[in-house]
């Protein structure tokens, strides 16, 4: 390939890189839009999770202001969240072959229900103990007001990052079928990530109690390990697959 003709491939691959941009950009922007009608609904059901005698409070002029929009923010980008899923893998799909092509439309579905799995965790399982914990902790000696737009931070923040992080079965078993991870390599890295897992908790988790913080760590080490198993499942039919082609040529 001459220097003009790399050129060439690296301009293209930067207008594709722009298209899909601009197109993220536009669904996030609808689907903010969108949200930004409900974000009212939104806030509520936010809300629900936490204690009933919590009180929300805020003490700037544009402090509910500003906590609206990062509702719809947040509403916009879980909506847009298969659109943004599709933009990227085509981005990288003119390097794959026409079979491999399949795996991305039957991954995005599968990449955004588990979101929605761990987004529905995060809501039912980890936000109730976590601002009961939160909320009571020495509480008799001094009462607590929280600021709404703080409330909605620590809240939004870990229940898409619940919800990021329960894609990572799908993510591993489209590399493995891809042929990327190997998944002796998942299973000799076991205890990394395992204390990976809780590192992440810590991250995640707003609290330092070791309860609120297992109730995402135990999930996390679930995931690698059905990441695992599915990782175990793809390789092996991309090894049949291609000893298939060896022989029919």
């Amino acid at each position: 390939m001459s220097k003009d003709d790399k050129e060439i491939t690296f301009t293209s691959h930067l207008a594709e890189l722009r298209q899909r941009l601009i197109k993220s950009v536009i669904a996030l922007v609808v689907t903010t839009s969108i949200s930004f009608i409900f974000a009212r609904y939104i806030f509520e059901f936010l809300i629900i999770p936490a204690p009933d005698d919590i009180s929300l409070i805020y003490t700037e002029m544009t402090g509910m202001i500003s906590t609206y929009f990062k509702v719809a923010l947040m509403g916009g980008f879980v909506l847009a969240m298969p659109i943004l899923v599709y933009q990227g893998m085509m981005f990288v799909s003119p390097a794959l072959t026409r079979r491999e092509k399949k795996y991305v439309y039957v991954a995005i579905p599968w990449i955004t229900f588990m979101f929605l799995a761990g987004f529905t965790f995060g809501y039912f399982i980890l936000v109730p103990p976590a601002t009961n914990f939160l909320l009571s902790f020495m509480s008799d000696i001094a009462r607590p007001e929280i600021k709404i737009d703080n409330y909605i931070s620590i809240v939004t923040r870990l229940l898409v990052a619940i919800g990021l992080v329960f894609e990572t079965p799908v993510i591993i078993t489209f590399l493995a079928r891809l042929g990327i991870v190997k998944p002796e390599t998942l299973s000799h890295r076991r205890r990394w990530a395992i204390v990976v897992a809780f590192i992440l908790a810590a991250v995640i988790t707003p609290t330092f109690d070791p309860i609120n913080q297992s109730l995402v760590a135990v999930p996390l080490i679930i995931l690698y390990e059905l990441s695992i198993l599915l990782a175990k499942i793809a390789y092996r039919k991309r090894t049949e697959a291609a000893e298939s082609s060896d022989d029919l040529a």
